[in-house]
């Protein structure tokens, strides 16, 4: 038996797929709050059999599906959450379904969807009696806060794995290999006396002072932190009127780096300014940690079983239609940011794929060693257990994410991308679950690259997950 008669399951759930990613792309949900989005994809679960527990981590929207029994383990891992202010309609202009509300321009209609699919195809090979072990499927929220997966590695819900693989949206076909950012994500509110600016200044006492202290401290920091460190932050609450003294004010920070252990060496610093900051205005702080997560360990043995599987199904096959209308995306895109995609890509495709709208055509993995400039807690679980990942071409070429040009696609062609993806995924799952001798190739160079270092929760103790950064 072969992953060929895995493809053909998925295969055969090719339409609902694509109605299952265009139903959550119809009704976009902001993280923690995914309900309608989580449901579609409970329901097909449930209808093909799986066990399914829900509200992991303390999220009413975090569930995990098991089909199957005994090793190995393997979890394949989806996101569903979308993006404020990112509503767009499938044309080639900008253009909102309703301005200012959510839309799914990092494409996680599609994301939890193809996670679905796959482990339906490999339920389905389980359920022959073609492979034993476990597969199961991870309905993770919140990513774009990241948030879900972190809360949920906090109560151990991916200890028992001994694999995991997903993958993302993207505008190519490849397997994963860069690093990503570790990172903390820490609110400083400071509280000061209220007074009239003009009449009575001596009796006031600025929260506002004190933001701005910290943020001009923090300048000072950069010059003593790694080159790929990053540091920004957002005033989130400044006071209501020049002619009255702020008695609060907020920051909101997102502390990167390229290792968990310089991110906390940089928040401590941060934390130490802030104090200062506060002492130097006679206001009060709090500290509120919101969220924080591990850098990406890809896993070698798990990428090669990915790429294998890419090469054994070749293209998405995209029609005439599809790469017209990714054409007329390309065109809203600059040189600029088709050229900054490019940049890591192997020499020998760069040309091709800078003359196509739409490459579907797999490329080998790239960028090894390499650190990206995102953060992603699928970081958390390859601290935890082997993990792999790949990028699908889902977006016209150069199509950065977090777009509308992205939200546009992931409501058209990128559904075929999506059920490319499912195929990807339960490929690789039968592969693991075929041959537990790659799984333990695969433990092996994970504690081997791992040494002494352990995951540990960035979470403080008793932290609950942060439902009020994405309220309806």
């Amino acid at each position: 038996m072969t992953k060929a008669r895995v493809f053909k399951d998925v295969e055969t759930e090719r339409e609902r797929l694509k109605s299952m990613a265009q139903q959550i792309w119809e009704t976009p949900e902001l993280g923690l709050h995914e309900e309608e989005s989580m449901q579609i994809l409970v329901t097909r679960l449930e209808e093909e059999g799986f066990d399914v527990e829900i509200e992991l981590g303390g999220m009413p929207t975090a569930f995990v599906a098991s089909y199957g029994s005994g090793d190995p383990v393997v979890g394949i891992l989806g996101e569903y959450d979308a993006l404020p202010d990112l509503s767009q309609k499938v044309k080639s202009e900008h253009d909102p379904v309703e301005e200012g509300t959510p839309g799914h321009g990092c494409g996680h209609n599609l994301f939890g969807v193809a996670g679905v699919g796959g482990a339906i195809g490999v339920k389905r090979a389980i359920e022959r009696g073609d492979i034993d072990g476990t597969i199961e499927f991870y309905g993770c929220p919140a990513e774009e806060t990241l948030v879900g997966k972190v809360f949920m590695a906090r109560d151990g819900a991916f200890d028992h794995l001994d694999a995991a693989i997903t993958w993302h949206p993207g505008t190519l076909n490849t397997p994963t290999l860069d690093r990503s950012l570790a990172l903390d994500s820490i609110q400083f509110t400071f509280e000061g006396v209220s007074a009239h600016a003009a009449a009575s200044p001596e009796s006031g006492r600025s929260a506002l002072d004190a933001v701005e202290l910290l943020n001009a401290g923090v300048e000072y920091m950069r010059e003593h932190i790694s080159e790929k460190a990053r540091v920004h932050y957002v005033i989130t609450n400044g006071g209501d009127a020049p002619n009255v003294v702020p008695a609060e004010a907020t920051v909101w920070y997102y502390v990167r780096a390229p290792t968990r252990s310089e991110v906390e060496r940089i928040s401590d610093w941060l934390t130490d300014i802030a104090e200062a900051a506060s002492m130097m205005t006679q206001t009060d702080v709090n500290h509120r940690y919101v969220t924080g997560c591990w850098d990406y360990l890809p896993n070698h043995t798990v990428t090669d079983i990915i790429w294998e599987t890419m090469q054994e199904l070749g293209d998405v096959g995209y029609s005439a239609d599809d790469r017209a209308f990714a054409a007329d995306l390309t065109e809203t895109i600059s040189d600029h940011q088709i050229e900054a995609s490019l940049e890591d890509v192997p020499e020998e495709y760069v040309e091709e794929i800078r003359n196509a709208s739409l490459y579907d055509e797999p490329v080998p993995p790239h960028a090894e060693g390499e650190v990206g400039g995102g953060s992603t807690e699928v970081g958390d679980v390859s601290w935890i257990t082997p993990t792999g990942q790949f990028r699908a071409a889902t977006w016209a070429v150069g199509t950065p994410a977090h777009t509308w040009q992205a939200t546009a696609a992931n409501g058209d062609f990128g559904k075929k991308g999506a059920v490319y993806a499912a195929k990807v995924l339960g490929g690789t799952a039968y592969a693991l679950l075929e041959n537990p001798s790659i799984v333990e190739r695969a433990n092996e160079e994970f504690h081997e690259v791992t040494g002494d270092q352990r995951y540990q929760s960035p979470l403080p103790p008793n932290i609950e997950p942060p439902f009020d950064l994405t309220a309806k």
